[in-house]
């Protein structure tokens, strides 16, 4: 309650002091600092998905500068012998401004990752870039097959959706959704999301040709995921763990890592990480409580 109580607090609370907390979630403001992260993970067993933080930008110079960074960070990944690919946001590259100039520059990411024989995943936003993100990223696959996209359980939509991306063989990651959606299209509550989660989960590993990114900082949605692995007999080479930098889960990572499954964090860099990191912290009030303690004990 009193963390949930100092999230209400964040558009107060000094710049300098979110700084400091978003150290744990973001892996710095330039392409040198998030690389180093990614070896550090690297070394520790685990793979990675780089992402430059922003979303929407505001005019074409915006969004070619991002496709600008993305495919520096595809280059140096690949002179850096590193284990990771990119996560990218449509509206970052600028598809709310104009679709096709959008998508073209989508194809220059991926054009770059086809040079290295990295992957692009395509991350999905609010409800309402749903259907042109599923459109965008089966058009981007047919150009190049190493791309996949994201499905969120909270939708009600979700479980017909991976019934159709199963079957064309998907590569896709699950998560539960982070955006504020009606009751009309999205469940609201706890157990409803982890039952849809899990039913979209069911389908997902009963397709054959599909890899999915378990993404989840949920315990108890893990160890399910876990169990209806081992239940369904699925091969590890057919899915994977994910999780947010900075998320408190190292303890569950670690362990999956121990026992050989495949583990990916998201690790995000740039400029751009004041809004992110005040999401992360509403997300988990009970970090909120070390802004209060870094605050007063300075």
């Amino acid at each position: 309650m009193f963390g949930w109580f100092i999230t209400r607090m964040l558009p107060i609370v000094p710049m300098p002091v979110v700084r400091a907390v978003s150290r744990r979630y973001v892996a710095g403001e330039d392409l040198d600092a998030a690389l180093a992260v990614v070896k550090g993970l690297n070394t520790d067993g685990y793979r990675a998905t780089m992402d430059i933080l922003g979303e929407d930008a505001v005019d074409a110079a915006h969004a070619d500068a991002t496709i600008d960074g993305y495919r520096n960070v595809l280059d140096r990944i690949a002179a850096d012998g590193l284990t990771s690919n990119v996560s990218i946001k449509m509206t970052h590259m600028g598809i709310r401004l104009d679709r096709a100039d959008a998508e073209a520059r989508l194809a220059r990411i991926t054009d770059k990752a086809a040079q290295h024989g990295n992957f692009v995943r395509i991350d999905m936003e609010d409800s309402g870039l749903t259907d042109t993100t599923f459109e965008v990223y089966r058009a981007a696959r047919a150009r190049y097959p190493r791309v996949g996209t994201v499905i969120q359980a909270y939708l009600h939509r979700t479980v017909d959706d991976a019934r159709v991306l199963a079957a064309e063989g998907a590569n896709l990651r699950l998560c539960k959704g982070i955006y504020r959606e009606p009751a009309a299209i999205a469940y609201q509550g706890k157990e409803e999301i982890r039952k849809s989660y899990l039913d979209t989960a069911e389908i997902l590993l009963s397709a054959p040709g599909t890899y999915t990114g378990f993404a989840t900082h949920d315990r108890v949605l893990l160890q399910r995921v876990l169990e209806l692995t081992r239940t369904m007999d699925v091969p590890r080479d057919r899915f994977e763990f994910q999780a947010l930098l900075g998320v408190p889960v190292d303890d569950v990572m670690a362990d999956l890592v121990s026992q050989g499954y495949t583990v990916r964090w998201y690790v995000p860099y740039g400029v751009e990480w004041y809004a992110y990191s005040t999401r992360r912290l509403k997300e988990n009030p009970k970090m909120a409580t070390y802004i209060v303690r870094h605050w007063f004990g300075r």
